[in-house]
């Protein structure tokens, strides 16, 4: 078993939940940055809590996937994003970068499958694993080693998922 903690973060994820959970908020400039204050406050908190070894912010590296290719209207409901939190994501990954955390995207990839693929090597390692994100499909995720924290109202309520075998 090892002492490593690896915190894996659905920057995505985090960045709309903190849109969402705080009113529009502006600077001097008229650039919106309600996002990138709420997506600060929840990456302190979750370090804070955390005490990683390991951190990584995964991006989806844009809108077409390679799920696309085998389900054409795959997210075909889901609406556009507001255009007051698109111009926030350049911001968030500035934020990051100043952290000195990695983050990482990969073209026709989504976060989840990064976040998937880096829990499950990390987990066959004996590592802790620790997600964030508001994606529920992640809590498949969960078991012994990796807990799945999923985001839920504003920007302090997290649901904790843990497997206990």
């Amino acid at each position: 078993m090892s002492n490593e903690k690896i915190l894996l973060l659905d920057g995505n994820s985090l960045a709309y939940r903190a849109f969402f959970a705080l009113p529009l908020l502006s600077n001097e400039h008229g650039i919106h940055t309600n996002a990138v204050y709420g997506f600060t406050l929840m990456l302190q908190k979750i370090m804070d809590e955390e005490n990683p070894t390991h951190m990584l912010v995964a991006f989806d590296a844009g809108k077409t996937t390679f799920r696309h290719s085998t389900f054409g209207e795959y997210k075909g409901g889901r609406q556009k994003t507001p255009p007051e939190l698109s111009e926030q994501f350049p911001y968030v990954r500035k934020l990051i970068d100043a952290y000195g955390i990695k983050r990482y995207e990969l073209e026709m990839y989504e976060a989840d499958d990064i976040i998937g693929t880096l829990s499950k090597q990390a987990d066959a390692k004996g590592q802790q694993v620790v997600i964030v994100s508001g994606d529920k499909d992640l809590t498949q995720l969960a078991t012994d080693r990796t807990t799945v924290y999923i985001t839920r109202k504003g920007i302090t309520d997290i649901e904790n998922i843990h497997l206990h075998i």
